[in-house]
């Protein structure tokens, strides 16, 4: 196993990712199929729920042993490094049986939160079923997340990358088999169908974590047996304990208030919804676009963001652990800069291309196209302000952090309603008001937290802000080619295999607008380097000729 610096990783971590998407993407066209409005609104009632609970058993414990990792390899501490990663471990196994026992025990009244007495859908009973079913997959998942974590603090990506694809195929396989053989083959009920769909996560995390397990033990350059060093001794377990808590205990309330942020419409759209007049099964379809099937598609662009992140924390973890600002304030850049050349084109093309795009995974459907072409938008504040976000929490500025997201999660529940209400009022359809209001608030959001490490390191976002107005630039004159190319060959069809040919056509077109407006416009050379954009068109040339481009 190899390490990897700050732009390999990020480009390692998003390759993974993306190929998990793409699985992600793949799958959902049959699924859907198979389960239908009603069974993604199930699904996405528990995997909901399950987030919730899941991110209070994992979300701070393998981020902070990325980051304490990172920092003890950094300080040649790898006795005490090996300790951690064993402590660790051991809080985690307590945290997921905790949180199994509590949402298995109460998924009855949570049920209830989430639909309530709405009749004509899902049963409470329905709900009930499927996330003590997922609830399982808590006692898995925790444990692949730390050691993915211990791996990551090495800057070690292959690996994790590698188990998110294995796991994500794993639990494809299930969810589409099982579905598919409990509906079309024994006739079950729809719950069942869908409650080995949702258990299908327990399964992959199973395959992933022997994988990553596998890997760590018969790993011969991770310094696994190195012997402490005199310094080292002093450190006791009762410090190291601390010090994981210290560190997790950030990103456990960042992670869960991030969570509820986005269980809020789980909670609140279906009866917002029926409450202005509209049906439950509209209702429902409303929420499984914004929760499963339309966070399906956003996830293309967010596996760029992911991936960014992923290598993001151990590397400035590792540069602010020793003050090198400097460096930090150049990764920071650098991830924005490439957050701005790939996320702002893909976000708007799906946008412009939202009716094509959805016709491809779940057959024409006019309202659900017209939801995701707004969801998809909402992905670029949404980015940057996950970025800015694991920024904060990477150099412990815990404080500023809790204050952003607690604020928007206030707003996001006193206003999540009004806002439908006001949409519904002025004649705009209500199921917009809350990805619009998720727009504002991710904005706001965004500029409070660079403001902060602006104050904490005295970084300069022109560099940033620089590449953000050049992109933006380069993605309105695609749209302009586009919205031309879209007078002769209209991107509209109801039929599946027509929608693809002109996804494809207007994709191709869509790059090369944007690529030779980046590169004309030397975006491209300020993120990646001279160097990266030789050895690019040296293996473009091999195929096509682009002297037209240079």
């Amino acid at each position: 196993m190899k390490k990897t610096g700050f732009l390999a990783g990020a480009a390692i971590s998003t390759i993974g990712i993306v190929l998990c998407k793409i699985i992600g993407l793949v799958y959902v066209i049959p699924f859907y199929a198979i389960i239908g409005t009603q069974g993604g609104a199930l699904y996405s009632y528990a995997y909901s729920i399950y987030n919730i609970f899941l991110n209070l058993a994992t979300s701070g414990i393998p981020v902070a042993m990325s980051k304490i990792v990172s920092e003890f390899n950094e300080m040649k501490y790898f006795n005490t490094k090996e300790r951690t990663f064993k402590l660790g471990l051991k809080i985690i196994s307590i945290l997921c049986i905790i949180s199994f026992v509590v949402l298995f025990i109460f998924a009855p009244q949570i049920a209830y939160l989430i639909i309530g007495d709405v009749k004509g859908g899902n049963t409470i009973e329905d709900v009930t079923m499927v996330i003590r079913v997922i609830s399982t997959a808590i006692l898995v998942v925790p444990h692949l997340s730390v050691s993915k974590g211990y791996l990551q603090g090495h800057k070690i990506m292959q690996v994790s990358s590698i188990a998110d694809v294995l796991e994500q195929i794993v639990r494809v396989a299930v969810i589409l088999l099982g579905s598919f053989l409990a509906l079309k083959v024994f006739h079950l009920h729809l719950n069942i169908a869908v409650g080995i769909s949702v258990f299908a996560a327990t399964i992959g995390a199973f395959f992933a974590y022997l994988y990553v397990r596998s890997k760590i033990k018969n790993s011969k350059n991770l310094n696994r047996n190195a012997k402490a060093l005199p310094i080292e001794t002093k450190i006791t377990d009762k410090n190291l304990t601390r010090k994981i808590i210290l560190y997790a205990l950030p990103f456990v309330i960042i992670s869960l208030l991030e969570t509820l942020f986005v269980n809020v419409d789980v909670f609140t759209v279906v009866k917002g919804l029926t409450n202005l007049g509209y049906t439950t099964k509209i209702s429902e379809n409303v929420v499984s676009v914004i929760s499963t099937w339309g966070s399906k598609l956003n996830m293309i662009v967010m596996a760029v963001s992911t991936g960014i992140i992923t290598s993001l924390i151990p590397a400035i973890a590792s540069s602010y652990a020793v003050k090198n600002m400097k460096e930090v304030n150049s990764k920071v850049t650098q991830a924005l800069q490439l957050l701005c050349l790939v996320i702002i084109p893909l976000s708007v093309g799906m946008s412009f291309m939202s009716k094509a795009v959805w016709t491809v995974f779940y057959g024409y459907n006019e309202l659900n196209s017209s939801i995701f072409s707004l969801l998809i938008f909402s992905q670029i504040p949404l980015a940057i302000c996950s970025v800015m976000v694991n920024t904060n929490q990477a150099m412990t500025n815990t404080k500023a952090t809790v204050t952003a997201l607690l604020g928007s999660l206030f707003f996001k529940i006193l206003l999540n309603v009004p806002m439908m209400n006001l949409f519904h009022a002025i004649g705009i359809e209500a199921y917009f008001a809350t990805i619009t209001l998720n727009i504002v608030i991710d904005l706001i959001e965004s500029i409070y937290l660079m403001r902060k490490v602006k104050k904490k390191t005295n970084i300069n976002f022109t560099k940033a802000a620089r590449t953000f107005i050049k992109t933006v630039l380069c993605t309105v004159i695609m749209i302009i080619g586009l919205s031309i190319l879209n007078v002769f060959i209209p991107i509209y069809s109801e039929s599946r295999f027509i929608s693809i040919i002109l996804i494809i056509i207007y994709g191709i077109i869509g790059v090369l607008i944007y690529f030779i407006m980046a590169y004309k416009s030397n975006t491209l050379v300020e993120i990646v380097g001279e160097d990266f954009i030789n050895n690019l068109f040296n293996k473009i040339k091999r195929f096509f000729p682009i002297n037209m481009i240079k």
